[in-house]
């Protein structure tokens, strides 16, 4: 059974979680160490999560609690576990847990890895959203990412979808829009 477990940055298993970061999203794909460590020491709508199955380390899984949705931000498995359906494991245990709307980012569906990713997601209950997104740099200077956002826990985002954008764009990225 794997395990969630809210973590900071002076528990041992942080450098487990922050080189899985590094490893996973590319820098444009992820704000700098030290955002991310206070964030998860001292912002009170920002989780950091260490997944467990036992003794073993399978991954770590970020959620912000904002205003009627949680956003769930990095979600990355060990390479050491991939391929052995912890994913599937983790965005059921997700959805279960998240008592109101959950919304993700995905890359546009231009190539086979980013197809394969939303079909992943598709079949972990969660849907698609048509409304053109972009989500904003995390480091000054970097460009804003065409993306689009995944949903679960209603039927459409099509009515609070600008309330959605920004939620996200003020407390994820400190942009007010």
């Amino acid at each position: 059974m794997i395990t969630f477990t809210p973590i900071r940055t002076t528990d041992k298993d942080y450098s487990f979680v922050e080189n899985l970061l590094h490893t996973s999203f590319p820098e444009n794909e992820r704000r700098e160490d030290e955002g991310q460590r206070y964030n998860t020491d001292y912002n009170p709508k920002f989780t950091c999560y260490l997944i467990t199955d036992g003794e073993t380390r399978v991954g770590l899984f970020t959620l912000w609690k904002l205003d009627g949705f949680h956003y769930a931000e990095h979600l990355a498995t060990s390479p050491e576990v991939r391929n052995r359906g912890y994913g599937k494991l983790i965005m059921k245990q997700v959805t279960e847990m998240i008592s109101d709307i959950l919304i993700l980012e995905v890359e546009e569906p231009t190539d086979e890895m980013s197809t394969r990713r939303i079909g992943f997601y598709r079949r972990c209950g969660l849907k698609l959203c048509d409304k053109p997104y972009t989500q904003p740099p995390y480091r000054k200077g970097g460009e804003g990412l065409p993306l689009k956002l995944m949903f679960y826990g209603t039927e459409s985002i099509d009515q609070p979808f600008e309330k959605i954008c920004d939620g996200i764009y003020k407390e994820v990225y400190g942009v007010d829009m």
